[in-house]
């Protein structure tokens, strides 16, 4: 063979993965509505029979605007959640929908974040944001759209220096 410096390299590339097992879109999804229907299953009656409907109609019907009700109704649904996902996150980095679905969180070394992390960056950011008027609501939706990145973390993930992986 000639040593010929202008020649086309002659190895062969291979692409392979050597990074973590993420979690797939769907599976994050199935997770984050199973987590939802969870919650919802125990903070409606906490609603209704906390006259949480009966104020929010009469606000509604005097015409004012009932902000102060919904934030405070949202920081004891952010409390109400926090219980519920308390014991499986702290246990395993998994919320209960999650662990229905074979998910895990994990930091960017592999490991389980501490709860401090998880309800705190994590969480309490995607609630606390999402209470906010009118623009927590444009947050709350560019945060799930980040799911859409190359690496498939949320605003959330990146807050939290978290990322999803399916559980082994």
């Amino acid at each position: 063979m000639e040593d010929n410096p202008y020649r086309r390299p002659q190895s062969v590339v291979v692409d392979f993965s050597v990074g973590p097992d993420l979690a797939s879109r769907g599976a994050r999804l199935g997770a984050a509505l199973l987590d939802g229907v969870i919650l919802m299953l125990v903070i409606m009656p906490v609603m209704y029979f906390g006259g949480y409907f009966t104020a929010l109609g009469e606000a509604v019907i005097a015409g004012k605007q009932p902000y102060a009700l919904q934030i405070g109704w949202g920081v004891l649904g952010i409390a109400i959640a926090f219980a519920i996902q308390y014991m499986p996150l702290k246990a395993s980095g998994q919320t209960w929908g999650k662990k229905i679905v074979g998910l895990r969180i994990v930091d960017m070394q592999g490991q389980q974040p501490g709860i401090g992390v998880l309800l705190g960056k994590r969480y309490l950011f995607t609630n606390g944001v999402g209470l906010l008027p009118i623009v927590g609501g444009l947050i709350s939706t560019v945060n799930v759209l980040f799911i859409f990145r190359g690496d498939k973390r949320c605003l959330h993930d990146l807050v939290a220096g978290t990322q999803v992986i399916n559980a082994k």
